[in-house]
């Protein structure tokens, strides 16, 4: 069974993937706040590698557990909803097809408890 990952190019692509979500990411009003500070080329690094575990690539993600990672942000659902409409706007702009937008955005839909860490709208 071929992977999300091998459908679509492999490393190359969710990289480039990464990249083009980051650039929606910085550009919002909404997101900026949470990545003042934060050293953006790691942060894709690490975002690569997730994006490839999570795609069914051979790459294993070794950086923190999401909840930990994400506790002290105060990551609000608003904010979490942001993330997933840039991220859902950059698969459209990477040409990956509807149904497989659908997968990837209900696995991420299913990280939601993990990363959102405030109550506030």
């Amino acid at each position: 069974m071929t992977t999300l990952y091998d459908k679509y190019g492999g490393f190359a692509t969710v990289s480039k993937l990464v990249q083009t979500f980051y650039a929606k990411v910085a550009e919002s009003e909404e997101l900026a706040p949470y990545f003042s500070g934060i050293n953006m080329q790691r942060l894709m690094d690490h975002q690569t590698k997730f994006f490839s575990e999570i795609l069914g690539g051979p790459v294993t993600y070794t950086g923190n557990e999401l909840k930990i990672v994400h506790a002290a942000m105060a990551i609000t659902p608003k904010a979490f909803a942001e993330v997933a409409d840039l991220l859902e706007e950059a698969l459209e702009d990477m040409n990956i097809g509807d149904d497989d937008i659908e997968t990837i955005m209900e696995i991420v839909d299913g990280l939601k408890s993990d990363i959102i860490s405030s109550d506030n709208k």
